[in-house]
């Protein structure tokens, strides 16, 4: 069993390069995402009722249909209108679009969970909406959502295997192709399933170091102490 795994060790390369190429397609992915899930949400609190349906159409369409079956209409359903992209552009469009859908939501529910007082206090004060929505309401948001953002960034990581349905060169797609050259099924997918086990680990640990930093900790309001002159309490009367 042992030279079935050294026979794997030429191929260490090859799951280097799609490991570095399943991290760049998540991060740009993530980064569009991040933008859309954003805009959506604002589009769909926006006092506008064409922004409010336009977002909701979106959100439905997306969240409600197979994201495989979006890869394959961004890739070869686009270029029929003109659109040519390779396999690394549509696979960053059609993840970022589709995670951008379910982070909208995460995001309303982040704005939502912000007091109304706190908004009505700001405006009282004299800022404007713009400064009321950067300076107020977005920090809460943020420190509120970012376990659920974090939560889609590992989603969306292992959800770039789908894209070896395109025949983009990513850790399935690879682990696929070498696996047709050596025929070491439990081997090769093993060292699939480890690169992604590691790098989603890795995201998870990136993350938290940077919430840790980002946000600072909550204010505990610890019990009162007695006062060391305070005077004994009277028994009660019967």
């Amino acid at each position: 069993m042992s030279y079935q795994w050294l026979t794997l060790w030429g191929y260490v390369p090859d799951f280097l390069r799609a490991a570095w190429l399943t991290l760049q397609v998540t991060l740009l992915a993530f980064g569009l995402s991040l933008i859309l899930g954003l805009v959506t949400a604002l589009a769909g609190a926006s006092r506008v009722r064409v922004f409010r349906a336009v977002a909701s159409c979106y959100i439905e369409l997306i969240r409600n249909t197979p994201v495989l079956l979006q890869i394959f209409i961004v890739f070869f359903g686009l270029p029929s209108l003109g659109l040519n992209m390779s396999a690394y552009t549509a696979g960053v469009i059609a993840l970022g679009v589709n995670v951008g859908a379910y982070l909208a939501e995460v995001f309303r529910a982040g704005i939502q969970s912000v007091p109304r007082g706190q908004i009505e206090a700001a405006g009282i004060l004299g800022l404007e909406r713009s400064q009321i929505f950067v300076e107020v309401v977005l920090p809460q948001a943020a420190r509120a959502v970012y376990p659920a953002i974090v939560n889609n960034l590992i989603q969306l990581l292992l959800g770039t295997s789908l894209l070896s349905a395109i025949a983009l060169p990513e850790l399935t797609g690879t682990a696929t192709v070498i696996n047709s050259r050596t025929l070491l099924y439990v081997q090769t997918f093993t060292v699939a399933l480890i690169a992604y086990l590691v790098l989603s680990n890795v995201l998870s640990w990136l993350a938290g170091q940077l919430g840790a930093r980002i946000f600072h900790p909550p204010l505990v309001i610890k019990p009162r102490r007695r006062l060391p002159f305070a005077m004994p309490r009277q028994p009660k009367r019967t």
